[in-house]
Order: structure tokens, then sequence, then C-alpha cells
């Protein structure tokens, strides 16, 4: 027994000697609870929306008071016309549109009165969730406004109308082909460059490596090369089967999207050479590599869950990680159709991180062959 309780304590010993291993078997169920607390809710806040007012009457400027008073939606502006909607959908900066016509005050009282709504359909869940609040705001304040003898009429005093733009039918498809093509890219780019250079390291061939006649950056990018062309298949692929099995379009330029996707690739490389550079085996470049790029790719890039409901801390998080502004450029170009000049924001962006990380990981490399 005694023996027995000795090997205990001296595995004991090895798990606390291990600092790194021990910060991610006590942190990762702590970040779990943290982020899956936070992130999967169907509430959301501060969600911009613009109006389109043509009556421009008090009770059209009441109702615009009535639909932001909660916090839930803020006005982010109004427009002049129907194309200016089109081109504040397209440069992602709102989600909903609400259009009041003229002599909305007199159609109130005679009980003829509507509204339409109209979503950005690229994320359905997110424009159901938002158009069925406003359509709740619009009732309440119908009861508020309406004259009692319209109330008690078989017709509503209010009829809304919804419309969602780039994807009508509210296809599940539309959210989840950008989505899986942006984790699957980051998990074979990431997460196998990190597993393989750990394994070289953790097997001891790393030095066989690196005294050979090759450049040791060189041998680095002749070991990621394989995962750029593996990645850059994985993803035509996801793509053909996203078009062509459920019909997910793609309205914009196929070169600028296959681009946009080498960009992330880059920046998705980076991270994993990187990750690489900080763990000793492959068991620790895995457990990080989940850590830092699976769950947050998943919950924190508007993949599934929209980033504006969740708390700030988060959302600087959300921001700082590539497969968000690669999915929002995946959006664009596929549903939106839109062109370089409507993305270049995002893509420079994604370009800085692939190239912050990527100099973050050549000198952390050439830090360990010091």
């Amino acid at each position: 027994m005694k023996k027995f309780l000795a090997f205990v304590k001296k595995e004991f010993r090895h798990i606390l000697r291990d600092k790194r291993t021990l910060l991610i078997l006590l942190g990762m169920p702590v970040a779990q609870v943290i982020i899956f607390g936070y992130a999967i809710t169907n509430e959301f806040r501060n969600a911009d929306i613009i109006v389109l007012d043509q009556a421009k009457d008090d009770l059209s400027f009441k109702l615009t008071q009535k639909l932001t008073a909660s916090g839930h939606l803020r006005l982010n502006g109004t427009v002049q016309n129907y194309a200016d909607i089109h081109r504040q959908f397209q440069t992602g900066k709102v989600k909903m549109a609400v259009v009041i016509p003229p002599g909305f005050d007199q159609a109130i009282k005679r009980g003829t009165a509507q509204v339409q709504l109209i979503a950005d359909g690229s994320e359905p869940n997110y424009a159901s969730t938002l158009v069925a609040y406003a359509s709740q705001m619009i009732a309440t304040f119908q009861q508020e406004q309406a004259p009692a003898s319209i109330l008690q009429s078989f017709n509503p005093p209010i009829l809304v109308e919804t419309r969602m733009l780039y994807n009508p039918q509210l296809v599940s498809a539309y959210l989840f082909v950008p989505g899986v093509m942006a984790l699957i890219l980051m998990l074979i780019s990431a997460m196998m460059t990190s597993l393989t250079i750990a394994r070289e390291k953790e097997l001891g061939t790393m030095e066989l490596l690196l005294v050979s006649p090759l450049h040791p950056l060189l041998m680095v990018v002749g070991k990621v090369v394989p995962y750029v062309l593996i990645a850059f298949m994985d993803g035509v692929l996801v793509l053909a089967v996203g078009n062509l099995v459920f019909d997910v379009p793609i309205r914009g330029s196929m070169a600028l999207l296959l681009i946009m996707s080498v960009l992330y690739v880059v920046a998705a490389l980076s991270l994993g050479v990187f990750i690489s550079t900080k763990a000793k085996t492959q068991q620790q470049a895995m457990m990080m590599s989940l850590m830092a790029l699976m769950l947050p790719t998943v919950l924190l890039s508007d993949f599934i869950f929209p980033l504006k409901s969740m708390p700030v801390p988060l959302q600087v998080i959300g921001n700082a990680i590539p497969a968000k502004w690669f999915i929002a450029i995946l959006k664009d170009v596929m549903l939106k159709g839109v062109g370089w000049n409507f993305i270049w924001q995002k893509a420079a962006v994604l370009g800085g991180m692939s190239l912050f990380f990527l100099l973050l990981a050549m000198k952390n490399f050439k830090t360990r062959l010091a």
C-alpha cells in the first residue's frame, strides 16, 4: 500500500510540475462555463437598426422611440429610400430596417396601418429573433395608440409585413456553411500544424531537422505547405457541397472568395506555428489548440451566436479571433454578393492578424532555436 501511495504521490508531483498542462486542466472548465453561460443565449442587446420613415408624423416618431426604448434595438440612423437599406445591409453595420409608410398617423386611426420589417437573413436565427421582438413592440405600441373601437375589431390596427433579404426562406445552411468552412480551415491549418511540429520535438527528431542544410524557417514552411494545400482543397470542397447539395449561393466573385480563404489559412497556420513553439508535447498542443482555437471559433465568432449580445470582454476576445472576420467576409461575398470595396476593411484586419501571428511565431521559433 505504501508503494502504491508513493506512486500516486509521484504522479501528482509530475502533474504539478507541468504548469502549462495544469493551467489548461484547471482553467478549461472555468473558461467553458463562463463562455457557454454568456454565449448560448437567445437574448440580444444593442442590435443596430435603421428606419425609413416615409410618414414623418408624430406617431411614426413615437413608434421609433418605442422600438428603441428597451435597449434591445439601437437606432443606427435613418435612410431615404430602399437603395439605402440595401447599402447599409451590405456594409454589415445593421441587421434590420423598419419601413413606416406615408400617412401612418391617419392609417392608425382608420385601422389600416402597415409597417414593414426588413431583416438581414444571412443570419437566420438572429433575424428571426429581431423580427419577433420588433413585432411584439409594434403590437404593444398599437395597444397604446390605436382607438378602442379599432382594437375591438377583427383586423389589427397595424399589419406587420416581414421580408428577409439574402435568405428569404431562412435556410439554416446559409448560416452553417460559412461557419463550418471557417472551422475546418482553422482545425486543419492551425491544429494539425501545431501537432505536427510538436510531434517532431516530442520524438526528438526536431534536432536532426535543425542540423540539416535547409534553413530552419524554410523547414517549418516546408512542413506546413502540405496543410495549406489540403486546407485549400477542403475549403473548395465545402463550397462545392454547400452550393450543390444545400443550394447555398455564391453571388460574389469566386476569385475574391478564394483569395480571402488563402489569407485566412495563412493566419491559421501562423497560429499553429506559434502554439507549437509554446507546447512541448502533442498533448499540450492539442489542449492549447482546443482552448485557443476550436471553442472560440465556434462560440465567439458570430458563427452560431451573435457576438453583440455577449458581455464586452467576450466581444473583445471575439474580435481578436480570425474566424470572426473570415465568416463575415464569407457571408458578404457568398450571400450578399458584395465586392472588394465592401470587405476591404475586414480583409485588412484579417491581414493584420496574419502578419502579427506570423511575426510572433517566427520570433518564438527563433527563441527556441537559440
